[in-house]
Formats: structure tokens, C-alpha cells, sequence
């Protein structure tokens, strides 16, 4: 994700926001098992729980998010996605809890 003003806060670094909703989004693609969304999809796994640790920030460059399953169940499924930015300097550590809705 680009760091740009859009996604800026007050004091020139990324929003905490901003951060969460690039770990959600990420954490969606995995449990979604590559199905491609669309409107009125049916099974699409919505996100029931979010637990964050925002651990760091920066102004400029880009964040990479990364995620995979803690478990990935028939109906909920648990998935850890870790955000880096700068020489891999730990942004945010994102546990999040999907059930896939019918």
C-alpha cells in the first residue's frame, strides 16, 4: 500500500485506519480462498472479530501486508496478518476472525 496524504493523520504519518483496513482487506483475499468478490456473491467471509497491535509507523514508502491462517475452519476461520513497512520494521500485528456468510 502506498503511503500516501490520503491515509495521512495530523502528524504526517498513516492513519491507524488506514492500517487496519489494509490488514482487513488482505485477511478477506486469504479466507476467501481465491474467489473473486462480487455483489451478492454468496459465502463471502465477513469479519466478526479484529484484535490490533499497532506497533510502529512512518511517513513516506509503502506498507506490506502479509497473512495466513492461525486456523482455518468449515465456518470460521482465523487469520493473522503482520504489516511492514521500511526494512521490514513491524508496523502492525492484525489477528482477525472471519465467518463465511451464506
Amino acid at each position: 500500500m502506498p503511503i500516501i496524504n490520503g491515509i495521512k493523520n495530523p502528524f504526517g504519518t498513516v492513519h491507524a485506519g488506514a492500517i487496519l483496513w489494509f490488514a482487513d482487506v488482505a485477511a478477506t483475499v486469504l479466507a476467501m480462498n481465491s474467489d473473486s468478490a462480487s455483489e451478492g456473491m454468496k459465502g463471502f467471509p465477513l469479519a466478526i472479530s479484529l484484535n490490533a497491535n499497532l506497533l510502529g509507523n512512518q511517513k513516506e514508502g509503502t506498507f506490506r501486508a502479509v497473512s495466513s491462517f492461525v486456523k482455518k475452519g468449515k465456518s470460521v476461520s482465523v487469520v493473522r496478518t503482520v504489516v511492514s513497512g521500511a526494512d521490514g520494521k513491524l508496523i502492525a500485528d492484525v489477528t482477525t476472525s472471519h465467518v463465511l456468510s451464506q
